[in-house]
């Protein structure tokens, strides 16, 4: 971090504090408040940690406002519409895109470690059959630290490069692992011979009785969709990974602690809410009846997938995904499907709304999303999972970005105690 030349004033209880205003490459400046309990006995409350930076990061830029994602300084409709996921994962983890050397270098090193260990079969067969996929990632991802003994010292820069790559490579095979116990299938394993995309989906929907060719559309589409989610800033489940890592946890146990963050309806869930919406809605005849209620402040009903918490305004990743998802639905059809009918007309209908164009409640990354995953034959409890296996990637560069920091710290929240100031003990009979 830069030295400051600008400081904010605080006067507190008679007397005057200068701190500390950092200034970023792209953003808003940030007071430093590092000393402030040191020097004035206080601490700042923001429940939530939205105004406050516990990190600075050369990683992801996000502008809410203007509709901006930047990964490394470039623009992700530019690096989702030219690039492809491993190459983005290359552009994360190290800070520039790649030769076509170091390209081929990534993806040989990606593709030959995306087999599991034999043994961690039995991991996946120890959960009910009815268990969540989520459930299963959480576990298993966990586990890898009992097996990957060479990988776990994050002092080792050598190690931390070999997590890394493991990650990302074996997370396909294991969301595909976890989707296949699931719905009661035999395990397919991973080829060398196919991408990245090719191989998830393979994994996904092959059986042993028949010969399983991998649509080079729906291949892309899934491309496109890991990409869109690979980074996204300082959201919960990255500051989760970063928060259980800063006390030196291994990245297999820092890794799963997102996946379980991440598993909450109201992060990793948005595209599966989606899609029960338009599943609630039924038909494209009642669409007008639901948009009315989303129009209703009286009416707890809100339509999901239209605009997001971060972006103000249009969210970047949704022109690519929507283009994806036209050409998968046009693949595919719509016809026997009343979801995807619907969703089809709700978009259409919504974007020639002036209400939701003045409120800037464009369908975002999660609309799109789910209905590309409906098409594709994944039930809604994968919708999360998949989140995860795109989100892989970021969460390691965040990672590795934190222990590399020699200003790194274990995370200590502080709070706004609230409860009772010290009382004596009394014994039960004179309670």
């Amino acid at each position: 971090m830069a030295d400051s030349t600008k400081t904010a004033t605080l006067t507190y209880d008679g007397k005057t504090f200068e701190l500390p205003v950092h200034s970023p490459s792209a953003g808003p400046d940030v007071v430093d408040i590092r000393k402030l309990y040191g020097q004035a006995n206080l601490f700042t409350y923001d429940p939530g940690f939205t105004s406050t930076a516990a990190c600075d990061s050369a990683i992801t830029y996000i502008d809410g406002e203007e509709g901006v994602l930047l990964h490394r300084g470039y623009p992700i409709d530019q690096l989702a519409g030219k690039s492809h996921y491993l190459e983005v994962c290359y552009l994360l983890l190290y800070g520039d895109l790649p030769s076509a050397t170091q390209l081929e270098d990534f993806e040989n090193r990606v593709t030959n470690h995306t087999m599991l260990h034999e043994q961690m079969q039995y991991f996946f067969r120890g959960f009910r059959r009815d268990a969540h996929p989520m459930a299963i990632m959480v576990g298993v991802v966990g586990a890898m630290s009992a097996f990957y003994h060479d990988s776990t010292d994050i002092s080792d820069p050598w190690q931390r490069e070999v997590a890394s790559i493991r990650l990302i490579a074996k997370m396909p095979t294991i969301a595909a692992w976890a989707f296949k116990y699931h719905v009661g299938q035999p395990f397919v394993y991973p080829r060398n011979d196919l991408d990245y995309a090719s191989n998830f989906l393979r994994m996904c929907f092959a059986v042993p009785a028949e010969e399983y060719e991998v649509n080079p559309i729906l291949s892309r589409a899934m491309d496109r969709i890991f990409t869109l989610h690979a980074d996204h800033e300082q959201n919960a489940s990255t500051s989760t990974v970063r928060l259980a890592s800063s006390s030196g946890a291994n990245p297999f146990a820092s890794i799963a602690a997102g996946i379980a963050c991440l598993w909450g309806p109201a992060h990793g869930g948005a595209n599966q809410a989606c899609l029960e919406m338009l599943r609630e809605i039924g038909s494209v005849d009642r669409i007008p009846e639901f948009i009315a209620r989303a129009k209703d402040k009286n009416d707890p009903f809100r339509l999901m997938g239209f605009g997001h918490r971060v972006y103000k305004n249009f969210d970047p990743r949704a022109k690519v995904m929507k283009e994806s998802a036209d050409e998968v639905l046009e693949l595919l059809g719509v016809e026997n499907n009343p979801a995807l009918q619907v969703a089809k007309e709700l978009e259409k209908q919504a974007l020639d709304d002036p209400y939701f164009a003045e409120k800037k409640l464009f369908p975002n990354v999660d609309f799109y999303s789910g209905i590309i995953l409906e098409a594709m034959g994944f039930p809604t409890s994968m919708f999360t999972p998949i989140f995860a296996l795109s989100r892989t990637v970021g969460w390691i560069s965040q990672w590795k970005e934190m222990i590399e920091d020699p200003a790194m710290k274990i995370g200590r929240p502080r709070q706004l105690y609230t409860g009772a100031t010290q009382r004596d003990y009394v014994d039960v009979e004179n309670r």
